[in-house]
């Protein structure tokens, strides 16, 4: 089969830079280390074929490739092969595992592909949770039992003086969540297999193909080498992007920081404080604590640039740490030691195809606003229900073209969304240190002056702790079709809709945690579904898979759409049926007679 043409046959650059040469942590911690998992892609009778430790049969193709499939059982015959997945994920960190887990909570069948082998290590690279994605965690239930895990901070240190304090920020997590990123994965993981997802570890992608409604790769595995075959493909694999490789997609770039060291230790003298930052133009130094006696330090030395590999001593990082906060902290027993540079990188395109880029495959910032591991699951949490639709699209039309069109429309919202985001935190992260380590004449005279504006000017400090938290990010108020936002009044024609009027200026915006006559918005935003929010006693529509209906327990006659990821789809200051249609329409295509039994049934399948 001839491979589908790359990002760089559809785009030509010439001065493409290399992938980064980023930290390889020694054990499984990094949002996006190569994930591994194959499911089985048909059988073969051939009689070159075995069976592997696994349960799955491999078998030469007549193209030399192999195939999988599900072994007989002893002394039975042959076993149909469960049914492909619909969608492939490389990448077991946290974006990779809260996309899959998406995706199977709504009924999919699912593949997670990961690398390194199943144990989660107690290593991390991670260690800050914010307000948006807490809010993204609650909507599925895990919120609060990742915040028993941390620890809350309610002020968060980032140059000089300069504070910003998140309990100003609108939302049920007004705080800055100290907890380490195995946790998250370990949350994640757990959702995601109780939910039906097939992980496949120890398995290396090492090649990609797209083909007829669909992309198929190749995995290696102790036991050979493996098809997997799906409708779609996530590469949620990390700054190295073995997806991104084989997409031809080009990660331009530079270095932020080199040789960065970190250090997980005891403290014997621990700040007062459970996450610290500190720069002085020549050094950098973080202290964050994990809560349980260990803590994460990193550090930076303008006057100390050694290579990537070069090795680190518990002295070296005593040293760095001193020279930024004039204290080591009585810092002892280190369990992990690494040496590693930070760059800022941003892929041109987050689609290709059939097969779509997330998290640190899609780009890479420096550490500082601990952005890294929130801009991954956000993205994850945008993509998910946008699968989900296209996939229940394609089931309940059978192929139809134009119901094909319209989700791929959807589905190109995902980068028309996210790719702004993603340069938003590339650019405020590399800020960040930028103005913590200027070294010119006057320097500490700036970062004192920044940092006394950021914290006498209350709107500036809500504003960078917006950015920062998420909270205050939006999306521009396009509609599936229409990849730019609207203008002067009028939008892009909705697909199979003429022109409409101009959207209510709380579309695309993230929705807070409204109070309900039952309970909470992002309870209801559990089940997976859009959410209709109408005023209270409004007239009741009629049951439609697409959404759920619930009554606002505030004062007021505004009824807002929300989508699953909790931005507002469509809004109006009173009943408008059809505005509410259209927009329904646009984004989750027109009424049909399915219901939410197609979940049982695809699980049923497989």
């Amino acid at each position: 089969m001839a491979r589908s043409r790359p990002y760089s046959a559809l785009h030509p650059a010439s001065d493409t830079p290399p992938d980064p040469n980023n930290r390889k942590p020694p054990t499984r911690s990094g949002s996006s280390g190569s994930s591994g998992d194959p499911g089985s892609s048909g059988s073969s009778d051939s009689p070159a074929d075995t069976v592997g430790s696994d349960g799955y049969r491999t078998s030469s193709g007549d193209d030399g490739s192999s195939r999988t499939g599900p072994a007989p059982a002893p002394g039975q015959g042959e076993h149909r092969a469960p049914p492909e997945p619909e969608v492939l994920v490389v990448g077991a960190g946290p974006t990779g595992l809260l996309l899959a887990g998406d995706l199977a909570a709504a009924g999919r069948r699912v593949t997670l592909v990961e690398e390194r082998d199943a144990a989660v290590g107690n290593l991390t690279r991670a260690l800050v949770v914010h307000a948006r994605t807490l809010e993204q965690l609650d909507a599925r239930g895990l919120a609060d039992e990742l915040v028993e895990a941390g620890h809350p901070i309610d002020r968060l240190r980032l140059f000089g003086n300069a504070t910003l304090h998140p309990t100003t920020l609108p939302t049920r997590f007004p705080f800055v969540l100290i907890v380490g990123q195995y946790v998250v994965e370990r949350l994640l993981e757990r959702r995601a297999r109780a939910a039906g997802v097939d992980f496949r570890y120890g398995a290396r992608m090492t090649a990609l193909r797209h083909r007829p409604g669909g992309v198929e790769i190749e995995v290696r595995q102790p036991d050979g080498v493996h098809t997997l075959r799906a409708g779609y493909l996530v590469g949620a694999d990390g700054a190295h992007s073995t997806v991104r490789r084989e997409l031809g997609v080009p990660f331009p770039g530079r270095p932020v920081l080199r040789s960065l060291v970190l250090a997980d230790v005891r403290l014997d003298a621990p700040p007062h404080d459970p996450f610290v930052v500190s720069a002085s133009g020549q050094t950098f130094a973080l202290v964050g604590s994990f809560g349980d006696g260990w803590y994460r330090v990193m550090g930076w030395d303008r006057n100390r640039q050694l290579p990537d590999d070069a090795p680190v001593e518990l002295a070296e990082v005593r040293e760095t740490v001193r020279s930024a906060m004039g204290s080591d902290f009585g810092m002892r027993d280190p369990r992990w030691i690494s040496r590693f540079r930070s760059d800022e990188r941003q892929a041109p395109a987050y689609r290709v195809g059939r097969a779509f880029l997330a998290g640190d495959a899609a780009h890479v910032h420096s550490p500082a606003g601990g952005l890294g591991l929130n801009t991954g699951l956000q993205d994850a949490a945008n993509l998910s229900w946008k699968l989900v639709r296209a996939l229940e699209a394609a089931q309940a039309a059978g192929g139809e073209a134009a119901s094909a069109r319209a989700a791929d429309a959807l589905l190109d919202t995902y980068e028309a969304e996210r790719r702004p985001i993603g340069a938003l935190m590339v650019r405020t992260s590399g800020a960040l240190v930028r103005l913590g380590l200027l070294r010119y004449p006057g320097s500490g005279a700036v970062r004192s002056l920044a940092a006394t504006a950021v914290n006498r000017v209350r709107a500036l400090n809500q504003r960078a702790m917006g950015t920062v938290s998420g909270i205050h990010l939006s999306y521009p108020p396009a509609s599936p079709g229409s990849q730019e936002p609207h203008r002067r009044g009028r939008r892009a024609p909705l697909p199979g809709l003429g022109a409409a009027p101009a959207p209510h200026p709380l579309t695309g915006k993230r929705v807070p945690d409204l109070r309900l006559t039952s309970g909470r918005l992002y309870e209801a935003l559990r089940e997976g579904r859009f959410v209709l929010v109408t005023p209270r006693g409004a007239a009741r529509r009629p049951a439609d898979r697409r959404f759920v209906q619930v009554e606002s327990a505030g004062p007021g006659r505004r009824t807002l759409l929300v989508r699953p990821d909790a931005h507002i789809a469509w809004a109006a200051e009173g009943p408008e049926p059809a505005g509410l249609e259209e927009a329904l329409t646009a984004w989750t295509g027109p009424p049909t007679a399915r219901g939410r039994a197609d979940k049982d049934r695809i699980r049923a399948d497989a």
